[in-house]
């Protein structure tokens, strides 16, 4: 009887050891690390855009030039006007 309430002890406190909390293990943070995002492209633009920007380009000229005939059509009467 001796023997048997000896191995109960044991195997209680084998049991209750088992259950006890454990010693957590503490990890050390590994430093941060720093992404930079990559550059972001320009985006191309489309057939539409393009022929509406050159055709804007046209336009412009078209009435840079016409200003530019009207001037020298008025320079040419004020000079006509003073003869």
């Amino acid at each position: 009887m001796n023997k048997t309430l000896v191995l109960a002890a044991l195997a209680a406190t084998f049991a209750l050891a088992a259950c006890s909390k454990k010693e957590e293990v503490v990890v050390p943070a590994s430093p941060a690390v720093i992404v930079t995002p990559a550059p972001m492209s320009t985006p191309t633009p489309d057939a539409a855009a393009t022929s509406a920007a050159a055709a804007a380009a046209t336009a412009a000229n078209s009435a840079a030039s016409s200003a530019d005939s009207a001037v020298n059509a008025a320079r040419s009467a004020a000079s006509a006007a003073t003869k």
